[in-house]
């Protein structure tokens, strides 16, 4: 059988917070009735991948509340009323955490957070050739440390849990797509 679309009958915000607000949708199905659904309905968010022209990628180290602990990732986060782009706000995100700036940046995709409560969007950016530009200053309650990692140790520190954060897993499966690896040649 065919799943069918569930149609919003009402919908009202149950809470609100500086981050997201907490939406309540009333929503009907042909066979399943009439449900209340809760949705985060928070900015879109963006993550990218700075590289230094020796090959290293600027990451951070900083505390993430939800899991209570350090996290290393990509810098990133919400694209803010007054950014131009997704773009632009990638560009703010890395100066603001790593200080490092770069002349090239392009998108390599994006992706849903989590679409089971969530209508946000992730996009993901590469930043060539960076360079540090400015000293990190911590902003509101966040404080980052800069990690270079030499990016032939990216897949190393996603496989060993070292690096969980699935938002930027996420980006570098993008760059992995948009510049894959050579092809070695097999042996016969």
């Amino acid at each position: 059988m065919k799943p069918r679309k569930w149609r919003t009958l009402k919908s009202d915000i149950a809470y609100r917070t500086p981050i997201f607000d907490l939406h309540r949708r009333r929503s009907t199905h042909p066979r399943r009735g009439e449900r209340d659904f809760f949705i985060l309905d928070a900015p879109n968010w963006v993550n990218i991948i700075p590289i230094t022209t020796s090959g290293e990628v600027v990451m951070i180290r900083q505390w993430r509340h939800g899991i209570s602990e350090f996290t290393l990732e990509v810098p990133g986060g919400m694209v803010d009323p007054e950014d131009r782009s997704p773009l632009h706000a990638a560009r703010r995100e890395m100066i603001e955490e790593t200080g490092f700036d770069s002349d090239t940046i392009v998108e390599l995709g994006k992706v849903h957070p989590n679409p089971a409560i969530q209508g946000n969007i992730c996009f993901s950016f590469l930043a060539d050739n960076v360079r540090q530009v400015e000293r990190v200053v911590a902003i509101g309650d966040e404080e980052t440390e800069v990690v270079l990692a030499p990016m032939r140790e990216i897949r190393g520190l996603i496989a060993s849990g070292k690096v969980m954060h699935a938002l930027t897993i996420a980006a570098f499966s993008f760059l992995h797509v948009y510049n894959p690896p050579p092809k070695r040649s097999r042996r016969k």
